[in-house]
């Protein structure tokens, strides 16, 4: 596993992030900012592992991708698998 980066909720996703995951990133944000969460002081951490990259956000929701289908997997922390949201 290898640290990317971390960015401010609201922030420029890294460039090398495939857009689908940009896109869940981005879906996540809306829905925080629909229910009115605060998020400030919240930020992305990138981390790659095996080549891919995983999202996880301060309040433990993760983004994964899955390169054979390019589509992004949104997981609450609790989440049961049947739960994924796929962008």
């Amino acid at each position: 596993m290898q640290l990317g980066t971390r960015w401010p909720v609201g922030g420029q996703p890294p460039r090398n992030l495939p857009e689908v995951v940009v896109d869940a990133v981005r879906g996540v944000e809306e829905e925080l900012v629909a229910d009115e969460v605060s998020t400030a002081g919240w930020a992305w951490t990138l981390t790659w592992l095996e080549g891919l990259p995983i999202v996880e956000l301060d309040d433990g929701t993760l983004v994964t991708y899955d390169a054979q289908r390019d589509t992004a997997t949104v997981r609450q922390s609790g989440d049961e698998d049947t739960d994924d949201d796929d962008y």
